[in-house]
């Protein structure tokens, strides 16, 4: 009697937690969830081949040391803003300084000399009209005279180039911009030629993408360029360069020609890697189904589960599951280009997770 009163209490229970569980259910059967549409169209693609490029920025030196000496001030770091001729590092001068005393008295010993041979040349003139030398001891005399003129040049070349060497002991910015990279610490050994940092201009950028020689003449004839860069908020966006320029030669190892892509005003950093895309576009009848079977939708309009690649399609004012296959891989931002599974003038859901959804119904236009 015990084991059929348990029984019973537990069907009880069963029945009130089935009952509880059906009555929202139920109370919401009536009620529908609008989801938007979009309408598929077809845009004139056609062939379209994309490779991985990386931003430079257009102005970008590496400022290196021209003379020797220890540094005795680095006064930027990675990061800062600097100004043309701001003054970026400082080698010790005492050894320019050095050279520029010894040239100078060199330029001084270099004039004596020529004041004394004009001299001897004036008193040779003289002494050569009243007869008392040679002419061959008055072109003597001219000589010297010639001579301790091209000393005095000298001199005063060496003067101005140990002025020059002075001069860059202290190591200022070319241009406006920002500081890359430092490459020496303060009180390391600077050399002629050693880098020290390195300075890039914010404004412009540009893409650089290497692509294969092979199909450098397809690339050639592309009618649209476009290159993937980030925007605010970490998504991405495909915009056209305001220029495109390929080098005249193809790199003798990776058998690649470089392509530079001028950028307008982009939140981009020099080193960040992007997308480029050559797409040469086929407006012709004979491709038409090719042209038409590209079509680019929302990422959201893509359900991905496992190894299914859907969307919901309008059939007769309901939601139809429908596989399709895509040219982007599931982590890919930004819009999907479908391949097959659709065609232009399908209507789909704009949002596939509140599309698969109970009571799920297409919007209204």
């Amino acid at each position: 009697m015990a084991t059929r009163f348990a029984r019973h209490c537990c069907l009880s229970a069963a029945l009130l937690l089935t009952l509880s569980a059906w009555a929202p259910a139920h109370a919401d059967a009536s009620a529908t969830r609008p989801v938007p549409t979009l309408t598929l169209q077809g845009q004139a693609q056609g062939a379209e081949r994309q490779w991985d490029g990386v931003i430079q920025a257009v102005r970008q030196s590496t400022v290196a040391a021209q003379v020797p000496g220890n540094v005795t001030a680095l006064l930027v770091k990675a990061g800062d803003t600097v100004k043309a001729g701001q003054v970026l590092a400082r080698i010790d001068a005492r050894d320019a300084s050095a050279g520029l005393l010894r040239s100078q008295a060199d330029v001084a010993q270099a004039e004596a000399q020529f004041n004394n041979a004009r001299m001897q040349w004036e008193r040779a003139q003289s002494l050569k009209a009243q007869g008392f030398i040679s002419a061959a001891a008055l072109d003597s005399a001219r000589a010297q005279w010639q001579a301790a003129q091209a000393g005095v040049s000298a001199a005063r070349a060496g003067r101005s180039q140990a002025s020059l060497a002075q001069g860059f002991t202290t190591v200022s910015a070319p241009f406006d911009g920002r500081v890359l990279a430092t490459h020496i610490e303060m009180g390391d050994l600077a050399a002629p030629g050693r880098p020290i940092l390195t300075l890039y201009a914010p404004r412009p950028l540009r893409a650089v993408v290497q692509v294969p020689a092979s199909q450098s003449d397809q690339v050639r004839t592309a009618q649209r360029v476009e290159v993937e860069v980030p925007t605010a908020g970490g998504a991405t966006t495909w915009l056209r360069p305001t220029q495109v320029v390929a080098l005249p030669g193809a790199d003798p190892v990776s058998q690649t020609v470089e392509w530079r892509l001028e950028l307008p005003d982009v939140a981009a950093l020099p080193g960040q890697n992007v997308r480029v895309r050559f797409a040469e576009l086929r407006n012709d009848p004979a491709n038409a189904a090719t042209t038409a079977s590209q079509l680019s939708v929302p990422a959201s309009a893509v359900l991905r589960r496992g190894e299914l690649t859907a969307v919901y399609v309008v059939r007769g004012g309901r939601f139809m599951l429908q596989a399709v296959r895509t040219s982007t891989s599931p982590s890919s931002p930004g819009p999907v280009t479908l391949l097959s599974g659709v065609r232009p003038g399908d209507v789909i859901a704009a949002d596939a997770l509140k599309a698969g959804l109970a009571n799920a119904t297409p919007a209204k236009p």
